[in-house]
């Protein structure tokens, strides 16, 4: 059900959330202090929490869940349902409803990030039904909303769940803004799970991001329950274009879709931690409409509050540097501590201190960002999967990369000077040492970089936040680049309607992904889907490296081949995308909050080097003395643990899933029981060697309390220092 906002008594004040706030609270605080009772929020001038917040937009959609036909955690399906496969389906292929669309949407946002394989921890070490009965199903309310952030007005989701075993006399909350480009339920399976269980409420939002596809064809978006629409009715989103614009767009390039991240001109990065500071706000409005208790004349009293409250932020990948960047905004008092795995941070450039691994080389280009060094491992991955040194050994590399497109990228690389050497073997090793040198990808993330590479992680990601940070639309193609469905061949096509009418919940929000490609529209030929894209300047399939190259152009902000000066439009658009990825800079100063990281040393989508470890070495020199920041990297673990549960990954690597909880954990205990956390160290686990062997606890040790110092990971004397 939808509703406007109840707890206030209706005629008392004007309820349009767009109208009358500031009345309200000035009236609400008189009321309180008439009664002779304080109210922090009155006394320091901060607004109550048990109000509509200003930046909700519309109404509030209310749903309660029995916990036994559907549920917060797994949508009705439980443990052996979100392990199990096939999807669950649609009745209606091409009318999907609301719930069916939910359903759908937790099974495969919980799949994508948390590993179900048997054997590799699910069930055992965590998962629904790990410490809870049954097949884990949580009963309680979920609210949905719509909210704004100052100077856009591009809608951004936010979501509640609150438990039925949540307790108002010990409150609790956990933030689990989404990872990736992910919809609402993008942290279902990780902040989500371990918050529900705990018995906290969860907020969620899509960080700006999210599923949100605009098919400019036939002008049909998606609603915030992901159900269809071209009616001029609020959804998802929608570009920036008239209906004369868009009908001249699709005219010129047919079957095109914008997306919410890379099309909405709003770089919602530089807002991220807004977003979850909001949505901590829009938690306790909900809670304390739940649980508040009320004055003699009717009127609801603050009681749930973060004075109350035990809040931590939270969330994996880029939604664990949302939660960051709002623990370092946090000016309220609203977080209390920061669990976080693998977080997506672009730390301050601070070149005074540097990183050193073991007795290995000293890193002192560290903190590149996100897109330089993205663009890197776009232009140059498929060329350095062919080196001798990882070609064979690399999992899944062969199924991804085709040798045949990697020698011709190679080659492409070699005739433009960007790489050496008269042989295959020679050009794809100097590819692989440009990455480990120059753009200081550790070793260790060798191994996993070809399937990445051939999941099209990075030129996904390059395409994306170049238009991001750009502030770039769809009518702009950045480097000549669009999203459509495509054929077999690789040629745009129109998108089936079952397709597009799941989108909301198979999409994860960063194409290519659920039949929307990157399509090469200067493709040798015709439009081509980027990996099947032969570039005009080689006449030969080399996954469109011209596009790459254009992209890596703008990252740097030099031409990437001549290193000329760009001009024109390329120039302004580079200086756009340079000050977008200033606005996203983390500034390492956490406040003094008790502070948890967990990321794994092969990590190949997030490299350590620009984001964990330069991160703790700008917190230590920020905060010094007075930083609570603890870094646990974990060996033998990386960003996707999904992939663990295929053969040559299962035997080589654990489930970072397993340590990302110990950190919550951690941060709990210390925030409820005062106990410390323990010192940054490195975590030596033990891989089970064989996809058939189950996990143990012999493969995952605890992180220690007390650890050896070969094991610590301290900032001495100007460094990083990272035992090996």
């Amino acid at each position: 059900m939808a509703f406007p906002g109840p707890g206030l008594r209706p005629g008392l004040f004007v309820y349009n959330n767009k109208q009358g706030t500031i009345m309200k609270r000035i009236m609400l605080c008189a009321l309180i202090g008439a009664t002779g009772m304080t109210l922090t929020a009155c006394k320091d001038g901060k607004p109550p929490f048990n109000e509509i917040p200003d930046f909700i937009q519309g109404d509030i959609n209310q749903t309660s869940y029995d916990g036994v036909t559907d549920d917060l955690l797994t949508a009705g399906l439980g443990a052996s349902g979100l392990a199990t496969a096939p999807a669950p389906a649609f009745a209606d292929p091409l009318n999907p409803t609301a719930a069916e669309l939910r359903r759908l949407a937790i099974y495969n946002n919980y799949r994508a990030l948390v590993d179900t394989a048997p054997g590799g921890g699910y069930g055992t070490f965590f998962g629904p039904q790990v410490d809870a009965s049954g097949e884990g199903l949580i009963p309680g309310d979920e609210y949905l909303a719509y909210m704004a952030v100052p100077g856009t007005d591009v809608p951004v989701t936010v979501m509640a769940q609150v438990p039925d075993s949540f307790d108002p006399e010990r409150p609790c909350m956990v933030t689990a803004p989404s990872s990736g480009s992910r919809g609402i339920y993008g942290a279902i399976g990780t902040a989500g799970e371990w918050g529900l269980k705990k018995g906290c409420a969860v907020v969620y939002t899509d960080k700006g991001t999210g599923t949100g596809s605009h098919n400019l064809a036939t002008n049909t978006a998606q609603r915030m329950d992901g159900t269809l629409t071209s009616a001029d009715e609020p959804v998802q989103f929608r570009a920036d274009l008239t209906d004369e614009q868009r009908a001249d767009f699709d005219n010129s390039w047919p079957d095109r879709f914008a997306y919410k991240h890379a099309h909405s001109k709003a770089n919602p990065e530089a807002d991220w931690g807004l977003h979850v500071l909001q949505s901590i706000e829009f938690g306790f409005y909900v809670l304390n409409e739940k649980f508040g208790r009320e004055l003699g004349n009717g009127e609801t009293l603050l009681t749930i509050n973060p004075k109350n409250t035990v809040v931590i932020a939270s969330s994996v990948s880029n939604g664990g540097g949302s939660s960051v960047r709002a623990a370092e905004q946090d000016t309220r008092g609203l977080i209390d501590g920061v669990a976080v795995s693998e977080p997506n941070v672009n730390p301050e450039v601070d070149r005074s201190f540097t990183i050193r691994q073991g007795e290995g080389p000293v890193i002192t280009e560290h903190s590149r960002s996100l897109l330089d060094y993205t663009t890197a491992l776009a232009v140059y991955q498929g060329c350095a999967n062919q080196a001798p040194a990882i070609r064979d050994d690399a999992p899944l590399n062969a199924t991804f990369n085709p040798p045949a497109i990697g020698e011709n990228i190679c080659n492409s690389l070699a005739n433009k000077g960007l790489v050496s050497g008269a042989t295959l073997d020679d050009r794809a090793t100097d590819a692989l040492r440009i990455l480990n040198e120059e753009f200081g990808i550790q070793p260790e993330q060798n191994l996993l970089a070809p399937v990445h590479f051939g999941l099209a992680v990075a030129p996904s990601i390059a395409m994306t936040y170049a238009n991001a940070y750009g502030r770039a639309g769809v009518e702009d193609r950045v480097c000549e680049l669009s999203l459509a469905a495509t054929d077999t061949a690789g040629a745009v096509t129109q998108i089936a309607p079952s397709v597009e009418a799941a989108l909301f919940s198979v999409s994860n929000g960063i194409p290519p992904s659920a039949g929307v490609n990157i399509v090469y529209d200067s493709a040798d030929g015709q439009p081509t889907s980027l990996p099947a894209s032969a570039s005009p300047s080689s006449n030969q399939l080399d996954y469109g490296l011209d596009a790459l190259l254009c992209l890596r152009s703008l990252a740097q902000g030099s031409d990437a081949i001549s290193g000329a000066d760009l001009e024109g439009s390329d120039a302004e658009l580079a200086t756009a995308i340079a000050e977008g990825i200033a606005d996203v800079r983390a500034s390492g100063n956490l406040q003094g909050k008790p502070t948890v990281f967990v990321t794994g040393r092969a990590d190949a989508i997030l490299p350590i080097n620009h984001t964990s470890r330069p991160y703790f070495g700008l917190n230590q020199r920020v905060e010094g003395k007075k930083s609570n920041l603890r870094y646990y990297e974990i060996l033998n673990a990386h960003h996707l643990d999904v992939l663990n549960g295929f053969p040559g990954v299962a035997d080589r690597y654990v489930p970072l899933h397993h340590y990302y909880f110990q950190a919550l954990d951690l941060v709990w205990a210390n925030l409820t029981e005062k106990q410390a956390l323990p010192p940054s160290q490195v975590v030596r686990t033990v891989p089970r060697g064989d996809i058939t062997t189950p996990l143990a606890e012999a493969n995952l040790p605890a992180i220690n309390p007390e650890p050896d110092a070969a094991d610590q990971i301290v900032f001495e004397d100007d460094q990083v220092r990272i035992p090996e």
